[in-house]
């Protein structure tokens, strides 16, 4: 017999599945604070391997985006059930009250986890959770907040540098100019990602796209300017040229976050060609990983 619990878990377990897909959002979250955590510490000129902290902080950004996942179902309900009939949310497949209070288990979680890290990165978790409540009240109040796509990017993006803010500090990252420098390149390939895949020369009414507010080709244009950025900020901490004289492997390494541009171009050419429809997530998604990967690289040999 399945207790009232049981079932709220296998709710909860089906809409994981259904809007989480945890692969995807487990090897990014991994992959972020390799790359965040290691470059933090090449910047300081310390060893860097993985630790048991990026284990609590790989799981911390996981739990985090699934809080995030949650919230973002609740305040985008109304939309989704015009354009995403089948999200479990809409269809009743799992209720509000159930996400609501599986946040509630998820901060307690992230606050165990990480009461040991340093106080300041505790801090900055808590105050995302928060923030990402205070998201799902302003859009039900604000039709422009809610229905205005860029003004929803300024207001909303924050949740995604709280997280990046987490990382570092947790990881011991100093401040300066260049820890805003380093937390600038995961905003830009955070931003090209999100332009890119809201990018199409046309979409369905009532589509959400960067692309219907500003343009294709300037959205595409868009897109494409954040992975250039990336590549600025990139070379400017960590001049690949000085691992030159380190070895074969330290110095392929250094190099080896331009290989991602490959990317971005391609998906730049296929799209203002007019070869797709829209600009192909595959792409965006393949930069952010091998970027990642490749920081991730670097910090682990040079």
């Amino acid at each position: 017999m399945r207790t009232p619990g049981m079932r709220t878990l296998r709710r909860l377990g089906h809409f994981t599945l259904a809007v989480f897909t945890p692969h995807v959002y487990v090897t990014y979250a991994v992959l972020w604070v390799l790359a965040l955590e290691g470059s933090a510490s090449l910047l300081a000129h310390r060893p860097w391997h993985p630790s048991p902290g990026t284990a609590v902080r790989a799981v911390s950004v996981v739990l985090t985006l699934l809080y995030l996942r949650m919230a973002d179902e609740q305040k985008d309900l109304e939309y989704d059930r015009v354009h995403n009939p089948e999200r479990p949310l809409v269809t009743g497949e799992i209720g509000r009250g159930e996400l609501r209070g599986a946040m509630v288990v998820i901060a307690i979680a992230l606050v165990a986890l990480n009461v040991r890290l340093p106080a300041a990165a505790l801090a900055v978790l808590v105050a995302d959770l928060g923030y990402a409540l205070l998201l799902v009240v302003l859009e039900r109040r604000s039709r422009r907040v809610r229905d205005g796509l860029l003004v929803n990017l300024a207001i909303t993006y924050p949740v995604q540098v709280l997280i990046s803010v987490y990382v570092y500090l947790s990881a011991g990252g100093g401040a300066g100019l260049r820890a805003v420098l380093l937390l600038a390149i995961f905003v830009c390939v955070f931003l090209h990602f999100e332009f890119a895949r809201k990018t199409a020369w046309a979409g369905p009414d009532g589509a959400r796209l960067y692309s219907g507010v500003i343009g294709p080709q300037r959205s595409a244009r868009t897109a494409a300017g954040f992975t250039a950025a990336t590549a600025l900020l990139t070379l400017a901490l960590f001049r690949p040229w000085h691992a030159i004289g380190a070895g074969a492997l330290a110095a392929s390494a250094a190099y080896a976050p331009y290989v991602a541009l490959a990317f971005p171009a391609a998906g730049l050419v296929l799209f203002t060609r007019r070869r797709v429809v829209a600009w192909p997530v595959p792409l965006a998604m393949g930069f952010v990983v091998c970027d990642y990967l490749a920081l991730a690289l670097q910090a682990g040999v040079r």
